[in-house]
């Protein structure tokens, strides 16, 4: 598996910004580069991650959840 995620380092370690499906204790590889501060690229970020947690978490898709039940 190889995997881009952009992480934060905070008090001596890298902090990722999204999870990875890995099983506990599994082995990875780091390569280090950093990312240039962009105030504007944050921000358009933050925009699209708050639109996308609107879609993600309504209400109106619990009717999927019970046709999916056993």
């Amino acid at each position: 598996m190889s995997a881009t995620v952009d992480a934060i380092y905070q008090s001596g370690s890298l902090r990722l910004l999204r999870a990875l499906s890995l099983p506990e204790h599994t082995r990875v590889r780091v390569h280090v580069e950093t990312i240039p501060s962009d105030p504007e690229r944050e921000a358009w970020l933050e925009q699209s991650e708050q639109g996308l947690q609107r879609v993600w978490e309504n209400d109106a898709d619990d009717v999927y959840n019970d046709l999916l039940a056993p």
